[in-house]
């Protein structure tokens, strides 16, 4: 029985030291490993391209990124004293040029004189300011904007497409044709499909005596962007109407006006000849 629990004793002794050499190793092991690749990693030169590759800019990324600062520049206005460039050049509330000066001489002046600093021309060197009041500020952004009002900036066209067959009736081609009118009246592209009817006698040139007659509607509003012509291998007839541009418009008045003029001076010189004949 002693025997038996000297024996356990033993086994359970040499399992414990195995336990605690394991342990110790281990973490041994796992120390080394994280010091070697510490080590490793330290012992690597950082590439020098990574570091300075902003060094190696060249003059056509300047002016890219000017470019880019002029596109998002922002309205008219009071820039304060963010002045980006060292150098600049001014002038002041009446006009007159103060030539080149420092930025520091700039904000100085306008401290003096209490006075905002705008920008006018970024794309000149050195970029030209202007050193103006609160009230020419205003002015000024007042004029910019009835300026945008009176003269728009024209975007896209638009179109519409409109397809009929050449047998349509009179009523239809009217109500049509006020269509085309709204749309011309708001200064929309209109394409017009006509189709050949399926009637074997018709006219050879119906569907563009259509076109012209849809134009005629319109004095002096629209024209043709293109003339009538055959597509699908001469199955149908395409034009494309638009609204008169402004020099257009008035030369169509001129013309009215001659032809005002010209009819009323013909009338006068017939009246004037049957009273001769009457006397």
């Amino acid at each position: 029985m002693a025997a038996l629990l000297l024996k356990r004793l033993t086994l359970q002794t040499v399992k414990t030291e195995n336990n605690c050499l394991r342990r110790c190793l281990g973490k041994y092991i796992l120390h080394e490993t994280l010091a070697a690749r510490l080590s490793v990693g330290a012992s690597v030169p950082r590439p020098s391209h990574l570091i300075h590759a902003k060094a190696f800019g060249t003059v056509a990324d300047t002016q890219d990124e000017r470019k880019k600062k002029r596109k998002s520049a922002p309205a008219f206005g009071n820039i304060g004293r963010k002045i980006h460039e060292r150098v600049i050049h001014v002038l002041d509330e009446a006009g007159n040029d103060l030539g080149n000066m420092h930025r520091a001489d700039v904000i100085r002046l306008m401290n003096e004189r209490d006075l905002k600093l705008v920008k006018r021309d970024s794309g000149a060197e050195p970029p030209q300011y202007q050193l103006l009041t609160g009230a020419q500020i205003h002015k000024e952004q007042l004029r910019l904007r009835e300026l945008e009002k009176a003269h728009p900036k024209p975007g896209p066209a638009l179109t519409k497409e409109l397809s009929f067959s050449s047998n349509i009736g009179q009523h239809d081609l009217d109500t049509k044709s006020k269509q085309i009118q709204q749309w011309i009246g708001k200064k929309y592209r209109v394409q017009i499909t006509i189709k050949k009817g399926k009637n074997t006698e018709e006219p050879e040139h119906k569907m563009e005596a259509i076109c012209n007659q849809i134009l005629q509607t319109m004095p002096g509003i629209a024209t043709f962007s293109s003339r009538p012509q055959a597509v699908r291998g001469g199955k149908a007839v395409m034009c494309v109407l638009r609204h008169l541009s402004k020099k257009e418009e008035n030369a169509y008045r001129e013309t009215q006006g001659t032809q005002k003029g010209d009819t009323l001076n013909t009338e006068n010189r017939n009246n004037q000849e049957s009273d001769v004949v009457h006397q």
